[in-house]
């Protein structure tokens, strides 16, 4: 199973920026990275910056959004619907992008509920709870 480092994932989001920018071929991952990269210029001039930013840190308690695990949400959700893992999870997203028009937009719906279904399981050391996760995508739906 693949399961890289901080600093692997970092390096990989950098890399795949600098092969973007030059115009080199990238490899199907990275093609999805980029993708979700470009979706987010907010994210560019950090990942422009591998120097400055390989190792900073960013608080959630101060309100700051670590790129680098916001990036790998959207990598881990295109997963997921590329093989309807959990089983419901494509017909679910499927459903936020026609109601919100913006698969972008679905995509955080999506990662609102991956994220606390993270954050449940860690709290209280258990395996992430597929059903809650698809529970929490169904209240999500603003046509529900």
């Amino acid at each position: 199973m693949f399961n890289p480092s901080r600093d692997q994932a970092r390096q990989f989001f950098f890399a795949a920026w600098k092969k973007f920018r030059e115009q080199a071929v990238l490899s199907d991952l990275e093609a999805i990275a980029v993708e979700h990269i470009t979706r987010h210029p907010e994210y560019h001039a950090i990942l422009d910056a591998p120097e400055r930013y390989q190792e900073r840190e960013w608080r959630p308690e101060l309100g700051q959004t670590n790129p680098f695990l916001h990036l790998s949400m959207h990598l881990a959700i295109s997963e997921q619907l590329s093989i309807d893992q959990p089983p419901g999870v494509k017909s679910r997203y499927e459903k936020l992008c026609i109601a919100l028009g913006e698969e972008h937009d679905a995509q955080h719906q999506v990662m609102d509920c991956l994220a606390e279904m993270i954050w449940t399981a860690q709290r209280y050391q258990q395996p992430p709870d597929g059903a809650a996760y698809l529970a929490c995508l169904e209240r999500k739906d603003p046509k529900r």
